[in-house]
C-alpha cells in the first residue's frame, strides 16, 4: 500500500469526518516544499495555518527535538525542568512582558486566558462572583472548546453542543462606537484577533486596535489579542499588534512557536494578571514540558536570527503588488498584511475550493476559508524566486 488513494480511502473509513482536506497525502517537507506519497512535489502556501513559519523540518529545529527528546521529554509540572524556566526566561525578555504561562495548543491558551482575565475581574477590579463579562468579536476564530464556540459567530461551530458558556458580548469586528457601547462594570477584557484568520484575512480599520486600547485602558477592561496566528512574523512584525504601537494587557501565542514541530503555547501578561493564578488553580500535565520548552527556544531564536518578521514584511510587499497586478475576472479585492493574505473572489467564480483544487494540481497548497477566500501564507523563508514561480502558477488559475 503506498498510494494517495489508499491513504484516502482507510482515513474515510477508520477517520472521523470533521475536515474536508483536499486530497493530497503528504509524507515528507522541507522549507516550502513539501512532497505527497506519490512522489509529486508542491510549495506548501497554508505553513500549516501559519504554524511553520520557520519552514517545514527546519534542520536546527529537528537536531534540537532529537537531542533533547533523547535526554528527557516530559517531567510534568509536579517537578521542575531545566528548560521551561529558560523559555519563560527568553519569551518574556523577547517581548517586554513580565510573566509567561505555557500550554499546549493554541485553544488550551485562549482558554487559560480567559480563565486568568475572569479572575483578575473578581480579585482585582471587584465585579460581583460570576458576572464577568468578556467582549468579542463576530467573525472570530478562537479555537474549537466548548467554552470558545459559545462566543463564535458561525451557528455551525455551535450546532449540536450547547447548552453553551454565557458571559460573552459580540460586537462587529472594527466597530469602536459598537466597542464603547458593549462596555459595563462587568466587562473584564476585549478579546480580539488583530487580523482575522479564519474569516478570510480580514484586516481592521487603521487605528481600531490602538482605539480599542486606549477605550479599554479607560475602563479598566484588559486588551487581550490572540496572535496564535498573526503572531511570530507572519505579517511582517514580530506581533500584528506591533502595527499599531500597542501593547495588550495579555497576548495569546501558538502555532509557530514551536515551528510546527510540537504543540507549544504561552499566555504573555503582566504580574498582576497571570499572578491571580495559585497553585492548583489551572495546569496542564504537558504545559511546560522539557521538549516542547526546548524545541520552543530554538524556534524563537531562528525567529530572530533568520530575520523573518523582516522577510515577511518585504515578501509580503511583494506579492500582494504581483498578485494586484493580475486581470481576473473572479477576484473583488485582495487584503492582508505581510505573508497573510487573502484572494477574495466574486460569487460568480462559485466558491474557492475549485480554485485551491486547480493550485493543488499544479503544485501549489493553498486553503480555502469562508467559501469564497483563497487564503495565502507560505513559510516566510520563500524566496523570491519561489514567489516569482508560484504567481505563474496563481497567474494561470485566476485567469482562466
Amino acid at each position: 500500500m503506498s498510494g494517495s488513494q489508499d491513504f484516502i480511502r482507510i482515513e474515510d473509513r477508520y477517520g472521523a469526518h470533521n475536515y474536508k482536506p483536499l486530497d493530497v497525502v503528504l509524507t515528507r517537507g522541507q522549507g516550502i516544499w513539501v512532497e505527497d506519497v506519490d512522489g509529486k512535489k508542491y510549495m506548501d502556501f497554508l505553513a500549516a495555518y501559519s504554524a511553520v513559519n520557520q519552514g517545514h523540518c527546519h534542520p536546527r529545529l529537528v537536531k534540537v527535538m532529537q537531542e533533547q527528546c533523547a535526554r528527557l521529554a516530559l517531567t510534568s509540572r509536579a517537578f521542575r525542568n531545566d528548560q521551561w524556566p529558560l523559555l519563560a526566561q527568553e519569551v518574556c525578555e523577547m517581548t517586554g512582558y513580565e510573566m509567561v504561562l505555557p500550554m499546549n495548543s493554541g485553544a488550551e491558551a485562549v482558554e487559560t486566558a480567559i480563565k486568568a482575565v475572569r479572575k483578575w475581574g473578581y480579585k482585582i477590579k471587584g465585579v460581583a462572583k460570576d458576572r464577568a463579562e468578556i467582549i468579542v468579536c463576530a467573525g472570530n476564530f478562537h479555537g474549537r472548546t466548548t467554552t470558545i464556540i459559545s462566543f463564535t459567530s458561525e451557528d455551525q461551530y455551535k450546532d449540536g453542543f450547547g447548552p453553551l458558556t454565557p458571559g460573552f458580548v459580540i460586537i462587529n469586528y472594527g466597530s469602536i462606537e459598537e466597542l464603547k457601547r458593549a462596555i459595563t462594570p462587568n466587562t473584564v477584557a476585549f478579546l480580539v484577533e488583530p487580523i482575522q484568520g479564519e474569516s478570510g484575512v480580514v484586516v481592521p480599520p487603521a487605528g481600531f486596535l490602538r482605539t480599542a486600547a486606549e477605550i479599554c485602558r479607560e475602563n479598566k477592561v484588559l486588551l487581550v489579542t490572540d496572535e496564535i496566528q498573526s503572531g511570530l512574523g507572519r505579517t511582517g512584525k514580530l506581533f500584528a499588534f506591533e502595527h499599531e504601537n500597542v501593547k495588550p494587557d495579555v497576548v495569546i501565542v501558538g502555532k509557530a512557536l514551536s515551528g510546527g514541530m510540537y504543540p507549544v503555547s504561552v499566555v504573555l501578561s503582566s504580574q498582576e494578571i497571570l499572578g491571580v493564578f495559585q497553585p492548583g488553580d489551572h495546569g496542564s500535565t504537558y504545559g511546560g514540558n522539557p521538549l516542547g520548552c526546548a524545541i520552543a527556544r530554538e524556534a524563537l531564536k531562528i525567529i530572530i536570527d533568520e530575520k523573518l518578521p523582516e522577510r515577511s514584511a518585504e515578501s509580503g510587499v511583494y506579492l500582494m503588488q504581483k498578485l494586484n497586478e493580475i486581470k481576473s475576472p473572479y477576484v473583488e479585492k485582495i487584503r492582508g498584511k505581510g505573508l497573510w493574505i487573502g484572494i477574495v473572489l466574486k460569487s460568480s467564480a462559485a466558491g474557492a475550493r475549485r480554485f485551491c483544487e486547480a493550485l493543488q494540481t499544479r503544485g501549489i497548497l493553498a486553503k480555502e476559508t469562508h467559501e469564497n477566500v483563497i487564503r495565502l501564507a507560505p513559510p516566510l523563508n520563500i524566496t523570491r524566486a519561489e514567489m516569482d514561480q508560484a504567481l505563474d502558477i496563481i497567474r494561470e488559475v485566476l485567469s482562466k
